[in-house]
């Protein structure tokens, strides 16, 4: 079996091994691939793997005996799943592997917007601390999230686990899910619909799936609904947030901050206004990228390969 291993860099970028794959066929890692030379690198291939490399129907079509697409993330939806079925290529994803990297993550930068920590450490290296005249100092406002509210929309494994982690903190949890099974065992949890939590929480994170029905879910329309003390926070994706809404929002002081660490084109157009918005911290879509988190991605993706190759195939999309 050929495998072709598309962009094969973000998810290891040296600090990993690839020969439990190699040992599954003769294989080809390209560490980054131009969307002009799919085809070209894919040609004969069997299996393919690809992070965030699209799949679309003429490329898939244009692959002739390939069986296999193992996308080494949890999202999919740069693989036209319809298409695959037709043309009979089995397109796996990995579940589970980010949960906690993810959650941690995300309280990391509700603890930033919080904080600041960042901001004020770049003070002190500055020689803001040094230049005081009091013994201490703060460029922004410190928020204590004991006692506020924290809504977490799409309450799947990473939006369960953010929820735990800011209850051990303190904070009362709203969640809105499409199923409402298994609600947690803690106190101060509440199931609400959108508009609810976003009215009433202090702070908003989204967890749910990019879908045409949550496409631009946070627009003008209900941010308007949010306290202008709020932060909003997204690790999910970033479609999910009309861009502009939001930084005019921000703008405006009708919204305290935002933390993203994804956006809608990645990487992002250097005019995207959220760039420049106030109050807006961005980070580079990491929060699934610690090495821990990368190793199980690894391990969990080559372990479907090899189901796949076995005839059992596990954690298929396009069923």
């Amino acid at each position: 079996m050929k495998i072709v291993v598309v962009d094969g860099y973000t998810l290891n970028p040296g600090d990993l091994s690839w020969e439990e794959l190699q040992k599954l066929g003769s294989t080809e890692i390209y560490d980054r691939t131009p969307q002009e030379l799919i085809v070209e690198r894919a040609s004969g291939a069997q299996a393919v793997l690809t992070n965030k490399l699209p799949f679309r129907q003429e490329t898939l079509r244009a692959l002739v005996g390939l069986r296999y697409i193992g996308v080494t993330a949890t999202g999919y939806d740069i693989i036209d799943v319809s298409t695959a079925r037709e043309l009979g290529i089995t397109v796996t994803n990995v579940p589970t592997y980010g949960t906690d990297s993810v959650a941690q993550h995300t309280i990391a930068l509700l603890l930033e917007l919080c904080q600041r920590a960042g901001m004020h450490n770049d003070a002190v290296h500055a020689g803001e601390w040094s230049q005081s005249k009091d013994w201490c100092f703060w460029k922004s406002p410190l928020i204590e999230l004991a006692g506020k509210t924290l809504g977490v929309i799409g309450f799947g494994r990473i939006g369960r686990r953010v929820a735990e982690i800011a209850h051990a903190l303190g904070m009362h949890i709203l969640a809105h899910n499409a199923s409402h099974k298994e609600p947690p065992v803690y106190e101060e949890f509440v199931w609400a619909t959108t508009e609810e939590i976003l009215m009433a929480a202090d702070t908003v994170s989204l967890h749910c799936p990019l879908t045409p029905e949550t496409r631009g879910l946070i627009n003008a329309e209900r941010l308007r609904l949010m306290k202008p003390s709020a932060f909003l926070i997204n690790t999910a994706r970033g479609a999910l947030i009309v861009e502009r809404d939001l930084a005019n929002a921000l703008n405006q002081g009708k919204l305290a901050g935002a933390a993203l660490d994804v956006l809608s084109g990645e990487p992002p157009s250097p005019d995207n206004p959220l760039l420049k918005a106030k109050n807006c911290i961005i980070t580079p879509h990491l929060a699934w990228a610690t090495r821990e988190a990368r190793a199980r991605l690894m391990r969990a993706a080559i372990d479907n390969l090899a189901a796949f190759l076995k005839g059992e195939p596990q954690n298929v999309v396009n069923p």
